[in-house]
Order: C-alpha cells, then sequence, then structure tokens
C-alpha cells in the first residue's frame, strides 16, 4: 500500500474533524491535505501510531486555520452560519466515530457548530476530540502541547457553554422531523396562527447571506418579530411571481429543510428544538456555502414537499 493510498483510509476521519473545528467543507479539505501532504513527506518508518499522528498534524493545521478564519468572520455581512454538508459526508463522520458518543459524533447540526463557533479554538479543539472523538485527557493534551489539568478545563468549560445554548429538553428525530412538517404546511398556507403555535416565545432566528443574498444582518429575536419576518419572506416570494416550496432533506446529518423558489435552489434550514416548540432557526442563503448541496438535491426538485430524508 502506498504512502497515499494508506492517508485515504484516514481520510473520513480527519475531515471528520477538519469540518468540526472550521465549519466549512472546502476549508476542511485544504487542511486534510495539506496534511496529506505532511505524511507524503515524513518517514513513515517512525511513526508508531499513524492514525494519532495524522489526527495531530490535522487538529493543529485546523487551529492555524480557525484563527485565520476568525479574523475574516469578524466582518462578514451579517451572522455567520457553518457551511451545510452533504449526506454521504455526515454519515462518513459520524460512522468513524465512537459508538460511545454517538449522541455529540453524529451531531454535525448547524445549532451545535454555530454554538462551538463561540468557543476559543482551543475549547474547540478539546472539546470536539473529547465528546466526539473519544480521546483521552493524555492524548489531548500531547495534540495540543497543553498539560492534561488545562486540557480537562478547555472541555468542561466548553460542554458548560454548549449546555447552556442549548435547549435543555432533546428533541427526538420523530419530533424534530414532525416540527419540520408543521413549519413547511404553514409556510405554505401563509397560515399565521398555526405557526405562532410552533414558536418558543424567546426563538431567535439568524439566517446567512452573506452579502450576496437578501438576509437579517442581525439575529432576530422573539417569536413575535420572527412570525412577521417570515411572513414578509413569503408574501415577497409570492409578490415576486415565486412559488416557495420547503422540501425535507437530510442536512448535517439531520432531517432539514431546503427552500427552492422558481424552480430553483434558495437556501437550506435547520431548526433547534425542546421537542414541542421551535428554539432557534438557521437559514443559510450564502450561495457559496450551498453550491455542494445544490449539486446534491437538484434531482429532488420534482419531488416537492413530499421528499424525505
Amino acid at each position: 500500500m502506498t504512502a497515499k493510498d494508506f492517508f485515504e483510509v484516514h481520510r473520513a476521519h480527519l475531515l471528520g474533524i477538519a469540518y468540526r473545528m472550521l465549519g466549512e467543507m472546502a476549508a476542511a479539505e485544504d487542511v486534510v491535505q495539506d496534511a496529506c501532504l505532511k505524511w507524503s513527506s515524513t518517514d513513515q518508518a517512525g511513526i508508531r501510531d499513524a492514525r494519532a499522528w495524522l489526527s495531530t498534524v490535522t487538529i493543529r493545521l485546523a487551529l492555524d486555520a480557525l484563527r485565520s478564519a476568525r479574523a475574516r468572520r469578524e466582518v462578514y455581512v451579517g451572522p455567520w452560519l457553518p457551511e451545510p454538508i452533504l449526506p454521504d459526508d455526515a454519515r462518513a463522520f459520524a460512522a468513524d466515530a465512537p459508538a460511545a458518543r454517538a449522541e455529540l459524533a453524529s451531531d454535525l447540526s448547524l445549532a451545535l457548530l454555530f454554538i462551538l463557533e463561540r468557543l476559543s479554538p482551543e475549547e474547540r479543539a478539546a472539546f470536539i476530540l473529547h465528546d466526539a472523538f473519544d480521546c483521552d485527557y493524555a492524548t489531548i493534551a500531547a495534540m495540543l502541547e497543553k498539560s492534561e489539568p488545562a486540557c480537562r478545563k478547555l472541555v468542561s468549560r466548553a460542554r458548560e457553554r454548549v449546555r447552556e445554548e442549548r435547549p435543555k429538553q432533546q428533541a427526538s428525530k420523530d419530533q424534530h422531523r414532525d416540527l419540520l412538517q408543521r413549519f413547511a404546511e404553514a409556510t405554505a398556507t401563509q397560515d399565521e396562527q398555526a405557526l405562532a403555535r410552533l414558536f418558543s416565545p424567546d426563538v431567535v432566528f439568524y439566517s446567512d447571506g452573506g452579502g450576496r443574498m437578501p438576509a437579517a444582518l442581525n439575529p432576530i429575536f422573539g417569536a413575535d418579530k420572527v412570525m412577521r419576518l417570515l411572513m414578509a419572506l413569503v408574501r415577497k416570494f409570492v409578490e415576486d411571481g415565486g412559488n416557495p416550496d420547503w422540501s425535507l432533506a437530510e442536512i448535517n446529518g439531520r432531517a432539514g429543510l431546503v427552500l427552492r423558489n422558481h424552480g430553483r435552489f434558495d437556501s437550506t434550514l435547520d431548526i433547534e428544538t425542546d421537542g414541542t416548540r421551535i428554539t432557534s432557526f438557521y437559514l443559510v442563503r450564502n450561495p457559496e456555502k450551498l453550491a455542494r448541496v445544490e449539486r446534491a438535491f437538484t434531482p429532488l426538485s420534482s419531488r416537492g414537499s413530499s421528499a424525505s430524508a
């Protein structure tokens, strides 16, 4: 087996690390390619654990890339949301993670990745390595070149931040899907009363147009304001002669919605919910972040709202 072939065996694992760190597939792929180049130029005979070596190189490269990305994201037009990923990507990432951490390892939702954006790069790395990949503190300390106690603190702070910002009650897959379906139906019929029943009073709406597509420049807080925004968007689509069509699809490893208008791919929507009501929306409209998903889901355009994840 050549060095390149051996590297390919670990590619999904490394992409899973890099994507969770960066929230962008192109950036994650660049990091993994750089790791491949380092592997190819290294004397592998002296490496006892190739997977650990490659993981360490990837996490360090991702840390450098994330620090650079932070500066660009600070001047981003409107809220910056992670890039939605393809079903095959999400399944590959999840399959690679230990079953003991399946509840986190399989959770590649935009909601969780958005929360991770608020952590420091080191907190994010330690949290991902420990809670998504089941690394022990000695391994994390070696990867991050920190002491074990320092890594324990990083993970503890990160976990507390995630716990604070996620709903206390987590929805089942069926509850999550049901709320998405009811939301799609209510917006299609412009049924404000039905929509109101779906929203938590303190629901928040994030939309990412990247300055290239219309989107709210700031998060929208509260059920009334979110309702007005959604109704305004739907009416604008209709007034412009469009036919907004929500379809269920697999987004980041779980059920989400794809929006088409005028028969064209427009955006993806992920939600966070407590199982009864929607607590947050994550609408991605920036075309640069949708190219991969658009290519994957374009063949579904004729299926309408009956499409399933």
